[in-house]
């Protein structure tokens, strides 16, 4: 299966953090880490993604590097894209982003 990369529009989602982030274990065994093409360290971040209608979805995005958000706090999730998968016969999305950032609050001034 050819991974195509889905561009996810985030215009129209509320996302927020909802644990920490966290390096990404490739072996939990063995502790090791999950690193990138350049060696650096790809954490893993659980946010909940809500669409306008009110329905709410828990998500895992990975990401180079550790971003600067916390549990808590409102996100914007910058060029995020899905990758759907398929191993033995089970599927699913996996989510990456070039950036998770706090969103910053519209002050109207």
């Amino acid at each position: 299966m050819r991974t195509v990369p889905i561009p996810v529009d985030t215009a129209k989602l509320t996302i927020t953090c909802v644990k920490a982030p966290r390096p990404r274990l490739l072996n939990r065994d063995t502790g090791e880490i999950k690193t990138d093409k350049n060696g650096n360290t790809v954490y893993e971040v659980t946010v909940s993604v809500e669409d306008e209608s009110g329905r709410i979805e828990l998500l895992k995005i990975g990401i180079t590097g550790e971003p600067p958000i916390t549990a808590g706090d409102p996100v914007n999730a910058v060029g995020l894209l899905g990758y759907v998968w398929e191993i033995a016969g089970r599927w699913g999305i996996s989510y990456r982003a070039t950036a998770l950032l706090p969103a910053k609050e519209n002050t109207g001034a």
